[in-house]
Order: C-alpha cells, then sequence, then structure tokens
C-alpha cells in the first residue's frame, strides 16, 4: 500500500506555473507615436556693425566655442588712434575744467563788490559750467569711440558650434555682411508634428517620452514647453515644442521618435499587455484563473475584445467584469480547464 501514498504537496510541484493579476480600473489614456526634429534654440548669422578689415580669424567650421570668445577681429588700428585723441581731449577739458573752479573759488574767497567785481564772479561761473559742458560732451565721444573700437571684435554671444565660416584674412567687410554662423548646442527643443485632435487633450497631466535607440529602448521622460496652434493645413497637424533632459546626447538636425500620452477622460477595465494573446484568425483572449483545491488554481481561455494600449497595459471594451484574476505570466501553453499553481515573480 506504500506506493498507493498519496502526496498533495508533490503533485502541486508539477503543476505549470503561473504568474496573476487582477483586472484593473483605471484612467484610460491614449498614446500616440511622433517623429520630430532635434532643433537648436539660437542660430546666429553673425557679422559687423562697422566697415574693416578682416585681420584675424581664430575659428574653423565645426569648433566649438564659448561666450566671449573672440571669433574674427577687424583691423583697429584707426579705430585705436582715434580712441586716443578722445581720450587726450577729454584729459585736456578736466584740466581746464579744474582750472576753472579754482579761479571761481578764488573769487568768491575775495568776495564779490570788494576786491573784485560782481561781474567778474558771474563770468568764472559761466567759464566753470561752460567747462563742464565741454567735458561731458567729449566724455560722450571717448566712450563712442570705445564702442566703434569695441565692434572692431566679433565674439560668441553664447556657447555653441561654428556651423559656418564665411569671411576670411584680408576681405573688406561692411556693417550687415555675414560672418559666420553660430548653433547653440546647449539648448535645444525638439519639435514635433502632432495630429490636430490632440490639441484640446494635451494639459499638465500630458506626458511625453523619448525613445533613445528605437521605439523598442529606453523611454526618457521629455517637457512640453509649448503648442503652437498654426497647423498645416495638409498633414492636419500642429507643432508641439519640447525640450529633454540635459544628459541626452542629441545634436541640432538629428531625429528623435517619442510616445505622446494624452488622458482621454475616461475610466476603464485594463489588463497587463503580457495577459493578451492574439491568434492569426484575429481571436484576442485572456486566461482567467479561479482558486480550486491544494492551493491550486483552474484556468480557462476567455475571449475578449481590446482598446487603446498604454504604459504597458491593454484597455478592455469587452469579455471581462473586472473581478477576475488573469494570467501574466506563463501562459504560452496553457489548456482550458488545466490546473496551475502560483510560481515565484518572475519565473515559471
Amino acid at each position: 500500500m506504500a506506493g498507493l501514498l498519496w502526496f498533495p504537496h508533490l503533485q502541486a510541484q508539477d503543476r505549470p506555473g503561473v504568474e496573476l493579476e487582477q483586472v484593473e480600473t483605471s484612467d484610460i489614456i491614449s498614446e500616440v507615436s511622433l517623429n520630430g526634429t532635434v532643433n537648436a534654440l539660437r542660430t546666429s548669422r553673425l557679422s559687423t556693425a562697422v566697415a574693416g578689415l578682416v585681420e584675424d580669424v581664430r575659428v574653423e567650421t565645426g569648433n566649438d566655442v564659448a561666450k566671449g570668445d573672440l571669433l574674427v577681429g577687424l583691423d583697429d588700428e584707426q579705430a585705436e588712434y582715434e580712441l586716443a585723441s578722445a581720450r587726450a581731449e577729454a584729459a585736456e577739458a578736466r584740466t581746464r575744467l579744474e582750472e576753472a573752479r579754482r579761479r571761481l573759488a578764488e573769487a568768491r574767497s575775495v568776495g564779490a563788490g570788494r576786491n573784485i567785481a560782481a561781474t567778474e564772479v558771474s563770468a568764472r561761473e559761466s567759464e566753470v559750467a561752460a567747462t563742464e559742458a565741454t567735458l561731458a560732451r567729449l566724455r560722450a565721444e571717448e566712450r563712442r569711440r570705445q564702442v566703434v573700437l569695441d565692434r572692431h571684435r566679433i565674439e560668441a554671444p553664447f556657447d555653441g558650434v561654428v556651423s559656418n565660416r564665411i569671411s576670411d584674412l584680408g576681405e573688406w567687410v561692411t556693417p550687415g555682411d555675414e560672418l559666420l554662423t553660430l548653433v547653440d548646442t546647449t539648448n535645444l527643443r525638439l519639435d514635433f508634428r502632432v495630429p490636430q485632435n490632440y490639441y484640446q487633450r494635451i494639459d499638465d497631466g500630458s506626458e511625453l517620452f523619448l525613445h533613445m535607440g528605437g521605439m523598442d529602448r529606453e523611454r526618457v521622460p521629455a517637457s512640453i514647453e509649448s503648442l503652437v496652434p498654426v497647423s498645416d493645413p495638409q498633414a492636419r497637424t500642429f507643432l508641439m515644442r519640447a525640450t529633454g533632459p540635459e544628459k541626452l546626447n542629441l545634436l541640432p538636425g538629428m531625429a528623435v521618435q517619442a510616445t505622446l500620452r494624452v488622458s482621454t477622460g475616461k475610466q476603464g477595465l485594463t489588463v497587463s499587455r503580457d495577459a493578451i494573446n492574439r491568434y492569426p484568425d484575429g481571436r484576442i483572449t485572456v486566461w482567467i484563473a479561479e482558486p480550486a483545491d491544494d492551493e491550486l488554481y483552474e484556468v480557462r481561455e476567455k475571449r475578449v475584445e481590446v482598446g487603446t494600449s498604454f504604459d504597458n497595459r491593454m484597455e478592455i471594451l469587452g469579455g471581462l467584469d473586472g473581478d477576475e484574476q488573469i494570467v501574466i505570466r506563463g501562459n504560452e501553453s496553457l489548456q482550458d480547464g488545466a490546473r496551475v499553481r502560483l510560481a515565484e515573480r518572475g519565473s515559471n
């Protein structure tokens, strides 16, 4: 009779192992796949504000530059002379002003009407005022000459990369002539064309995920910065601009793929995408598990109607009531009425 002994726990270990999940009621999210382009926030075609001869070229196409770096220098010898002359004239005026103030103080100390005529005091006051005005004018001219001299240096207005250099040594350039193009590679924006019907549905709760290396690779969250309501009447789309985290290795002109997640404002039944079984004849099913004896579950296959998919979940439009437990792992070779056991998570 020893060979007829019954060991229920040993029989349970021989059963297929599965993982179960409760059908959930959750907000239904609509997802749309997008293709976009990385664009620089700033692209500047730098030009000169003064005419001059190109004397110094510090960069080539493709060079990285920092804000304030000298890119192109014009011959500034004449501008330096003019600035030196303006400084000398201002210094001369300062000396005349000091002397005029000394003479006025002397006249006032003597006293008008006793040892010096009142008209002389008034004349010296007028001389001081006129000299102050002259000095102010010459100081303004000195500052103007300094500005002109500074404009012989074309410096980088921001960190970036020189994408195109047009001017070269020895060329004569005039105001407005384009010397080079500087592209900001740090502050980038991601531009996507989105179907028009999503415009009113995008809100603070909407999410955008970038697919780095393809749709099946890592998903990186991005921030939706603005929506441009001017639509493309041919494609029936509008422009959505976003920014990604700084750690991303993106460059202007690169293509980028993303998924936009927008709430539909509805709730419904959802299951894990792993629970869905699709057949060549179009059938879509899930395996429902119901408790049996000896800590086992009995499974049966149930046909369902599915809706949208999002965040690794699938909306169930029909076929389930919402209180079922379904198989999400180990459902590859099940049969109706089979007894299964709960497997450790991550194993069958």
